[in-house]
Parts: structure tokens; sequence; C-alpha cells
């Protein structure tokens, strides 16, 4: 008798033959099938001769990731194991205790707690280390995913064990679960007495309700401009971006057009609703992470001429993506259309590979790119994101405040700080004084921590190109000289960069005690675009010319 196995294979490859026969007057099908049939064979082949066993869940994964990853960034599969994680993503919500855990050097950290979540009401602390989770070890399970075992249905709780900074034993601390709630608003609030600023970081399904509460609270409170934050913002769905936009666009406006290859998919979307709010002075702010459904809507505020932005071009991601159902409670997330925003423009990045380091798009040749208009008559492009109209560069840190940050020493010392300081000051007022800031010095005394500036990066390719060139003998004291004096030194450095090593050192004590908001709001005293966008509604003449073209 035949195993199931083996059953298992004779109807796959019946199957394929079957096809083969239907599709051979049809030569693209009859690839398709010829192909999956080599697939099929192969796999057996590999099954049944490969030296070790295999798991044929990760490795028919990978050969699905792989043909995916070969068509474009988006096109996506999900198999069971992560079905959970597409939900989360779609409506920003979950069942677990509304923390974020990030595995390093083997230590499993608590890195975010959020506000009014499980975690924060049983006392959970950003720089607590997890131990055990459930009396599970996870400090001697390298590689684990911590977020599955701090998952789970509502009602349910877990406790875990965890090393506080300051507390000489363990700390077993009871966390009950329930339905976490992704915020696409982290903050919104009055920047002074006429400017209102709303933060919108994602796009899943309770996006517009959110942006609406967060506009008519502050038009409550006087607010007569307002400043829209989609830095970073990274999309979602469609539906959302249709529906912010139509907060500032008059009902029955053009937002967005799809064209796909399946015409019944191409699709017109107008502003179905009255608008909250035609006339406020707007200001969106972009970034290079600025991405979709973020794209939509700043290219909308800016094609109506409703808005100024100011930022760096956006990322570049004019294609709409439509999930499918597959077989066994799998999902596929696939690239369908390309989407056309009001001026006719599509801000699809021309080339997938052409990405500078940030993520930002490259430089795109005028001749790649075609001219359109907004509704004044401003030119834009196409192929490349959307371009603010107001440039600012994107910041730049010192190369020892990114080695501090990446060694985690501002997120060390800030946990340290908090343990020490039962209360500070509010966010928006909270600084360190000159000699709190001499004992962080101190404190990195004997932290490792290095880095490699600009200019020693220079000197290091021009040593080795006169390596290369047979030169470096007679260059070789002069190469010795400079580099004596380009040396970085730590403590000048930190004396040098102490405005930009403070600051970043303030935001990150703040978020232990404040959380998101908290951050947020220590961040705007160093923040170039928020600082323009406020000049910007300062000279209201100057942003009247700008958007009717004439600055």
């Amino acid at each position: 008798m035949l195993s199931s196995v083996k059953k298992g294979w004779l109807w796959v490859l019946a199957l394929l033959a079957a096809g083969v026969v239907a599709f051979r007057n049809d030569d693209r099908l009859f690839e398709i099938a010829r192909n999956l049939d080599i697939y099929a064979t192969l796999y057996k082949e590999l099954n049944t001769y490969y030296v070790d066993d295999i798991n044929p869940n990760k490795v028919i994964k990978t050969s699905i990731d792989a043909m995916l990853e070969s068509l474009d960034p988006y096109t996506v599969y999900y198999s069971e194991d992560d079905i959970e994680d597409f939900m989360t993503l779609t409506t920003g919500k979950y069942n677990g205790i509304g923390a974020l855990v990030n595995s390093a050097n083997g230590k499993y950290t608590v890195m975010m707690v959020y506000e009014d979540t499980p975690a924060e009401k049983a006392g959970i602390r950003i720089g607590d280390e997890i131990l055990k989770i459930d009396d599970v070890d996870v400090s001697a399970r390298r590689g684990m995913d911590s977020g599955k075992l701090l998952k789970g249905q509502t009602g349910t709780t877990v406790k875990l064990t965890v090393k506080r900074f300051g507390h000489p034993t363990p700390i077993d601390i009871v966390v009950g679960r329930d339905v976490v709630k992704v915020t696409n608003v982290p903050y919104y609030g009055m920047l002074n007495e006429e400017v209102g600023y709303i933060d919108l970081k994602d796009f899943t399904a309770t996006a517009a309700k959110e942006v609406q509460n967060a506009l008519m609270e502050l038009k409550g409170k006087g607010m007569k401009k307002l400043i829209l934050d989609v830095r970073d913002n990274p999309g979602g769905l469609l539906d959302m971006a249709i529906n912010i936009s139509n907060f500032f666009i008059p009902k029955g406006k053009e937002i967005v057009s799809t064209k796909g290859k399946i015409t019944d998919w191409n699709k017109k979307y107008v502003a179905m609703n009255a608008a909250i709010d035609t006339d406020i002075p707007l200001v969106v702010l972009t970034s290079s992470r600025s991405a979709s459904a973020a794209e939509i809507v700043a290219g909308v505020i800016q094609d109506y001429d409703r808005g100024v932005l100011i930022g760096q071009r956006t990322y570049g991601k004019g294609l709409v993506q439509t999930t499918r159902d597959l077989s066994f409670n799998t999902k596929m997330k696939i690239t369908t259309a390309k989407y056309y925003i009001p001026s006719g423009r599509c801000i699809q990045a021309i080339d997938y590979s052409l990405r500078n380091e940030d993520g930002s798009v490259a430089k795109i040749p005028d001749s790649l790119t075609t001219a359109f208009k907004t509704a004044n008559g401003r030119t834009v492009y196409d192929g490349g994101g959307v371009l603010p109209d107001i440039v600012i560069e994107r910041e730049r840190f010192s190369p020892i405040s990114n080695a501090l940050g990446s060694k985690r020493l501002f997120f060390d010392y800030a946990v340290k700080y908090h343990s020490e300081h039962a209360t500070i000051k509010p966010a928006k007022d909270f600084e360190l004084t000159d000699a709190e800031y001499r004992d962080f010095v101190k404190w990195l005394a004997d932290k490792d921590y290095d880095y490699t500036t600009q200019v020693e990066s220079d000197l290091a390719e021009l040593e080795a190109s006169a390596k290369q060139e047979k030169s470096y003998d007679v260059l070789e004291s002069q190469f010795k000289a400079l580099k004596a004096k380009l040396s970085h030194n730590k403590e000048n450095d930190l004396q040098i960069h102490k405005k930009e090593i403070k600051a970043l050192l303030e935001e990150e004590i703040v978020k232990h005690y404040y959380l998101e908001k908290g951050f947020k709001e220590a961040s705007f005293r160093n923040d170039p675009e928020l600082k323009a966008a406020l000049e910007l509604f300062g000279d209201m003449s100057r942003y009247n010319s700008i958007l009717k073209g004439s600055r």
C-alpha cells in the first residue's frame, strides 16, 4: 500500500500532468505548468535524497519569498504563523500586553511601554530585562521570538520575571492580556495659541477617525493653523488616505485613481463627504520614509495647492496592494495597480534599487521624469516620490552621537537616571544641568564605543589608494602625521557636540517617564522641519506666494 506522502506526490504530479495536456495549446500556460512540474519533482527528489531532514514549511516559504522578491518589495506572502502580524498591520490591534521588546546580545529588554495598556498598568518599565515568561527561561534561548509568548487571548495572564536596574533581585510581575490598539495618532496638541499639530504615524482602519477627533478637539481649542506630520509614516490602507485627504478637500474632487492589468479594478476615488476645513492654513511635514498612503495625502494637498509641504522628498511608493486569501489560512499581499494623484502623476520610484543609504529616492535624471501641473499651475514631477515645496536636509548626527545611540548608551544611562530620580519636570521643560551632563560624560569613561569620523574615513581611502598606486612608501610619514592630527578624541568630541548629545539624551530620559507622548514633546525643541513650519506660519505672505507659484 502506498504511503500518504507518496499518494500526495502522485496526486500533485497527476494534476500537473493533466495541466500540461490542457494548456499545451497555450504557450504561456504550458510554461507555467511545465515549471510547476519541474518544481514538484525537484522537491520530491530533494526530500527523498538530501542528507538531512528538510523542514517543508521553511524550505517552501523560502522559495516563495525568493520568487516574490524578484517582482517588487511589496508583494508578500503571509504564512499561517504570520497572520496575526498581518492583522496587526491592517487593523492596528492585537492581543497582548502593549510593550515593545528588543532582543540583543542574548538579552530581552523592554524598549517601550505603550500608554494605557496592560504593561503600563502592571508597572512594566522601559529598561526592564525579561528573564522568564511564564517560567520559560528566555535568557537561555537565543533567537527566540519573545513576542509570540507575550501575545495571547484577552483575559489570560502572563507572568514576567524581570531584572530591573537598582533592584538586587528579580521581580515577578503578572500582566493581564487585552486588546492592544496601536494608535495612528500617538500625539496631537497646540504648539502655541494658534498652531495645532497632529502626528500621523500609520494608516490602519481607525486612522481617519483618530485624525478627525484630533482636528475637532484642536479646533475647539482655537486652532487657526495646522501642521500635519507624516514623517516616517510607512502608509497603510488606501481608504484611510482618501478619507483623511477629504478632510481638507471639497466633496466631489478627485483624490486618487488606480490603474492595473485587470480593468475592473481601475477606479477613480473622489471626496465623498463634506470637508472639515478647506481654508485653514496647512503645512504637511514629510521625510524620505513617508510612503504609500502618506504620499497620497501629501501629494493631494500639494496638487490642489491646499497646503505647503516641508521636509524631504518622500519614499516613492506609487503601488497599490490587494490582499488575496490562499489555502490553509495563508494570505498574499500582491501589487495589483499603480495609483495616480490629482495632477495625473504617479510618484512610484522608477527603479527600486536607486535608493540612498537613508532609503530616500536617488537623483533621477530629468529626461526620465514627466512634468505635471498643480491646480494653481505649479510644476511638479513624477517618478520619484513627492518633492516638498520647502526642502530641509535630513538631520545628520555626528559620528559620536551615532555611536552612543547604536551602542544603546543613551538608553542605558536613561534607565540609570530613571532609577535614581523619582520625578522630572514636564517633557517640554526638562533639561539636564551642566553638572548632570558631566556625570554622563564621567559614566561613559569605561564604556565600549568607538566611531570613525568622515575625515578619518576619507584619509583611510586616500591611504588605500596610495598603497595601490605604490606611492605609500614616499608618503608614509605624511600619512602618519595626518592621522595623529585628525584622530578623534572622545573627550573633545563630547564637548564639541555637547548640545546635540545633550538633546538626544534628554529625549531618551523623558521617554522613560512620559512614554511616547513625552518623547515627542521633548523633540520639538530640536526639530528643524517643525521650526521651518512655524517660521512659515509667521510669514503668511510667503505661505500664500508659495501656493500661488509666485515665489
